[in-house]
C-alpha cells in the first residue's frame, strides 16, 4: 500500500503571506515616495494627473475587481470539487487579466507618442513635479503590470493542473495561494487608481 507524501499546507500558507508581506513592503515604498513628492509639488501632481485618462483607467479597475471576483469564485468552485466550473473562473479571470494588459499597453503607447515619458523632452523641459509624478507613474503602474503577467501565468500553470487533477477539492492550497497573490495585485491597484488617476 503507497502513501502519499506529507504536504505541509500550513507551511504553504505561511510561506506566502510572508510574500505577501514583502510585496506590499516593495509597493509601501512606491506609495510613501508619492506622499513625499505630493507634499512638495502639489500643482504638479495635480497637472500630471490631469492627463491620465481616467476612462481607461477607470476600466481596468473594473476588470480588477471582476478578476478577484472570478478568482474567488474559482476557489470555492474546487472546495465543492467543481472542475470544470473551477477553469471557467480562472480563465475569466485571464481573460480580465488579458484585457488589463491591453489597455495598460494603449495608455502607455499613447503617452510615449506625446512624448511623456521619464527622461523625454517635454518631460525635462516640464516643472520638475511633473517629472516626478510621471517617474512614479511608469515605476508603478510598470512593476504592477509585471505583478499582473506573473499573477496570470500562475493561473494558467493553476488551471492546467486542475485539469489534470492534481488539483481538487482535497487538493488545492497552490490555488488557494494564487488567489491570495491575485486579491493582492487588485488591491494594490485600487490604490495607484485614485492616486494616479483622480488627481484634483
Amino acid at each position: 500500500m503507497t502513501h502519499e507524501p506529507h504536504k505541509d499546507y500550513a507551511g504553504a500558507k505561511l510561506g506566502m503571506w510572508l510574500f505577501l508581506f514583502t510585496e506590499i513592503l516593495l509597493f509601501g515604498g512606491l506609495f510613501i515616495l508619492y506622499a513625499v513628492y505630493l507634499a512638495r509639488y502639489p500643482q504638479d501632481f495635480s497637472n500630471g494627473g490631469h492627463q491620465l485618462n481616467v476612462v481607461l483607467g477607470g476600466t481596468n479597475t473594473f476588470l480588477l475587481v471582476t478578476s478577484s471576483l472570478f478568482a474567488a469564485m474559482a476557489l470555492t468552485a474546487i472546495q465543492q470539487d467543481k472542475p470544470q466550473l473551477t477553469l471557467k473562473l480562472i480563465g475569466g479571470t485571464i481573460f480580465c487579466a488579458a484585457g488589463f494588459m491591453v489597455i495598460k499597453f494603449i495608455e502607455w503607447s499613447a503617452k510615449f507618442h506625446h512624448g511623456i515619458f521619464p527622461g523625454s523632452e517635454h518631460i525635462i523641459k516640464g516643472p520638475p513635479g511633473e517629472s516626478v509624478f510621471f517617474s512614479l507613474y511608469f515605476l508603478s503602474t510598470g512593476i504592477h503590470g509585471l505583478h499582473v503577467l506573473i499573477g496570470a501565468t500562475l493561473l494558467a500553470v493553476v488551471a492546467y493542473r486542475v485539469k489534470k487533477r492534481t488539483i481538487t477539492g482535497t487538493d488545492f492550497v497552490m490555488l488557494e495561494n494564487s488567489v491570495l497573490y491575485w486579491h493582492l495585485v487588485d488591491l494594490v491597484w485600487i490604490f495607484i487608481f485614485p492616486l494616479y488617476y483622480l488627481m484634483l
